[in-house]
């Protein structure tokens, strides 16, 4: 499921600890807890692909620029039939400046930090969407923060080496992965993995790789030859025996 919100109106935070998921007194109700991710980035680094592939398992083909903030809330069962309600926040890229940027991050459990592997400049732009996020919680508990570097089916085309990456998540101690939003790799792996560090919850390895989306291979079906071209015939070669 998924909704929008205007630049001026957000949909309320996410609660800061476990409750049920309704008010009620039936004792058959499922408890649910309930966070809120904040996902950030500059544009175009595949942020709003990236929480539709989660939610909705959709990746639309064409660029859509995100104004202010959308908003998607995904259901997910971990181990223990723990159930925990994620409420992502797609922040438009070009909010970093906006004085309601630190708003939207204000209250939230999580923060994805995404950017393209291809576009080195959104890599170093990280910093100071990270200094925006240590501003914003300054005094204030630091929320669960991810690295996370989006377009690795375009690995020809990498412009940020991958130990960049794991240097920048080690010097600043986040969370690391590496998906697609495009072709749906890790994807779900990840947010998973996030909801269950939130939930304080260990997964096992097994667990972890059952989440991991299997991508399948293109086959393309290359013609054997050009119809234009005359087809080569070789001819037939007869076998002598020569005696020396």
């Amino acid at each position: 499921m998924s909704a929008s919100a205007a630049s001026t109106a957000a949909p309320p935070a996410a609660h800061t600890a476990a409750q049920s998921g309704k008010d009620s007194d039936d004792e058959d109700e499922v408890e649910q807890l309930q966070y809120k991710v904040v996902i950030l980035g500059d544009g175009a680094v595949g942020k709003t692909s990236l929480t539709s592939r989660f939610c909705e398992d959709y990746f639309a083909a064409s660029y859509k620029q995100t104004i202010g903030v959308d908003w998607f809330i995904k259901r997910v069962v971990l181990p223990g039939d723990v159930h925990v309600a994620l409420q992502l926040w797609d922040i438009g890229g070009q909010t970093l400046g906006s004085k309601m940027v630190s708003n939207y991050i204000f209250g939230a459990q999580a923060v994805v930090l995404v950017y393209d592997i291809t576009n080195l400049q959104s890599f170093q732009d990280l910093e100071d969407w990270l200094a925006l996020v240590k501003k914003t919680f300054d005094g204030e508990q630091m929320p669960l923060v991810a690295l996370c570097g989006n377009k690795i089916d375009l690995q020809h085309l990498r412009a940020v080496k991958a130990d960049k990456h794991a240097g920048f998540a080690e010097e600043h101690g986040l969370y690391s992965y590496f998906v697609s939003a495009k072709t749906g790799d890790h994807v779900t792996q990840a947010f998973y993995r996030i909801a269950a560090e939130l939930a304080g919850i260990q997964l096992t390895k097994a667990e972890i790789e059952e989440k991991a989306k299997v991508v399948q291979a293109d086959i393309i079906n290359h013609p054997q030859h050009d119809p234009n071209q005359e087809k080569l015939v070789l001819k037939e070669k007869k076998e002598r025996c020569v005696i020396q």
